[in-house]
């Protein structure tokens, strides 16, 4: 199921790391830019080649918020849920997001596009109120802005 150029770079990015376990997450990132999330399937064959027990491994995947154990969308919307972006509006935010789209955070949109992910911090809290899509950062947002952002996400 891996990959030969998945196990190519996880294997760079082990030779950089002082032991298997402190690249556990780079593993699992690396896995999921090709795949989107990570399936059980994938974790065991990952644990086997990194030599790790499979509880492990999936304990790292699910407490990292990043690392998806389930399908998601084509473009993931992390939106900041920090005390200064929900001082700054992201209540409102994350309402629109979920009218627009027809789904809660957590969720994936019907057609695969979306999926609305909480996340702790973005780290731009002087230009709260804060998402991100896939790589992409939007600050200081109302909701009015939303349908024109999430319109350049085909």
């Amino acid at each position: 199921m891996l990959e030969e150029i998945e196990m190519r770079e996880i294997d760079e990015d082990r030779a950089r790391c002082h032991n298997t376990r402190a690249g556990m997450i780079e593993a699992l990132k690396i896995v999921q830019r090709r795949r989107g999330w990570i399936s059980d399937d994938v974790l065991y064959e990952l644990s086997a080649h990194l030599g790790v027990p499979p509880g492990e491994l999936d304990s790292v995947a699910t407490f990292y918020n990043l690392i998806f154990r389930k399908p998601v969308g084509r473009h993931r919307i992390l939106i900041c849920d920090s005390v200064t972006c929900w001082v700054m509006g992201e209540e409102d935010l994350k309402r629109r997001l979920s009218e627009k789209l027809g789904i809660a955070p957590g969720e994936t949109t019907r057609d695969g596009r979306f999926t609305l992910v909480p996340n702790a911090c973005l780290g731009v809290c002087d230009r709260a109120p804060a998402i991100m899509i896939d790589d992409d950062l939007h600050t200081g947002l109302t909701p009015a802005q939303l349908d024109a952002i999430l319109g350049r996400y085909e």
